[in-house]
C-alpha cells in the first residue's frame, strides 16, 4: 500500500510540475485560448498521457477490449462520460480541476473525443 501511495504521489507531482512548464500553463480566457479547437486542446492538455506512448494510453490498452488505448481512436465515448471522468478521476487517472482545464476547454475536448458537434 505504501508503494502504491508513493507511486501515486510521484505521479501527481509529475503532473503538477508539467503543468507549470511552458506550453502546459493554465490558460485563462484569452482570445487565443477561446479559439483553440477540441483537437488542439486535447493535444495540449491531455496528450502527454493520452497520446501514443503516454501512461494513460498504456493503462487503457491493458484493459479488456481496450484496443490501442488511444482515446482519439475510440468511437464509443460520450461527452458526458468524458467530462465526468475528467472532473472526478477514475482508476489511475486523477481528477482534473477547473484551474487546469476550464469548463469551456473541457466541453470542447469532450465534444472532440465523442465526435459530437460543439453546443
Amino acid at each position: 500500500m505504501r508503494r502504491r501511495r508513493s507511486a501515486l504521489g510521484a505521479f501527481v507531482l509529475t503532473l503538477a510540475a508539467a503543468s507549470t512548464m511552458p506550453g502546459h500553463a493554465v490558460a485563462g480566457t484569452t482570445a487565443e485560448e477561446a479559439s483553440l479547437t477540441g483537437a488542439q486542446l486535447f493535444a495540449a492538455k491531455c496528450g502527454m498521457c493520452h497520446r501514443a506512448g503516454g501512461m494513460g494510453t498504456g493503462l487503457l490498452a491493458r484493459r479488456p477490449n481496450g484496443g490501442t488505448g488511444l482515446l482519439e481512436e475510440r468511437g464509443d465515448l460520450q461527452s458526458a462520460f468524458v467530462i465526468a471522468v475528467v472532473r472526478n478521476g477514475t482508476g489511475n487517472m486523477p481528477r482534473i480541476a477547473r484551474g487546469e482545464v476550464t469548463d469551456s476547454q473541457l466541453s470542447r475536448i469532450a465534444a472532440y473525443l465523442a465526435r459530437e458537434p460543439l453546443r
